[in-house]
């Protein structure tokens, strides 16, 4: 099954809730980015359901918004945890006291270990050593998000998906920017646990991100 995963990109949680409700139609997963809210409030959004979330508090260093301390930053991450999210992303490139701790006391979450690289795409050998260290944390899911400067990067990230499935290993690969959106439409036909798309233009959470009736449209055609 091609599952897409729609974030929330708001800056209050009243927007955030009727964003929620707007997704429900087309999600199969929905992705709360706290680090765009001005005053974080998890459990009214969570309390929204209906869907599984993936909750991430993104650091400005990979895309995000938030710039404060790590141990506030994680504690929303823990909050989240306690409030039984599927799922919770965090950056590899964390301290690794905090990333212990959460994946050492999960509970029922499920952990997405991630890494984003928005200068480029590093050679298929580096992405494989990339994947083998980030395994070693055990996670219940790898994500890998680099910037496709070439068409060929798709295909160096993609390379992901068949040797992560042969370990059994959970993964999303795909590549940002212009010349990445051809990762992000076939990467779950390739066997990824999902693709991010947002709900319109106004709504893209990264470079290359289609909308998600734009995805849509175009499984439809490649049926």
């Amino acid at each position: 099954m091609l599952k897409i995963c729609i974030p929330i990109i708001e800056t209050t949680v009243e927007k955030a809730r009727r964003s929620i409700g707007e997704a429900h139609q087309w999600a199969d997963l929905i992705e709360l980015r706290v680090d765009y809210l001005k005053k974080p409030e998890l459990k009214p959004l969570m309390d929204h359901g209906g869907k599984s979330f993936i909750v991430t508090n993104r650091r400005k260093e990979e895309g995000g918004r938030y710039e404060g301390d790590e141990r506030r930053r994680f504690r929303i991450l823990r909050e989240a945890v306690e409030l039984g999210a599927q799922y919770v992303d965090i950056e590899v490139k964390s301290s690794p006291f905090f990333l212990q701790d959460m994946i050492s006391n999960k509970k029922r979450t499920r952990m997405i270990l991630s890494f984003h690289n928005f200068q480029g795409t590093p050679s298929p050998g580096e992405l494989r050593r990339l994947y083998d260290r980030m395994v070693r944390w055990r996670p219940d899911v790898v994500k890998v998000a680099t910037l496709a400067t070439s068409w060929e990067d798709n295909f160096k990230v993609l390379s992901l998906i068949p040797y992560a499935r042969k370990e059994k290993q959970k993964i999303v690969a795909f590549c940002m920017g212009e010349k990445g959106r051809m990762s992000r439409i076939f990467a779950p036909m390739m066997g990824a646990g999902w693709t991010y798309a947002s709900l319109n233009r106004n709504r893209i959470s990264a470079p290359g991100q289609l909308t998600v009736t734009e995805l849509r449209e175009i499984w439809e055609r490649l049926r």
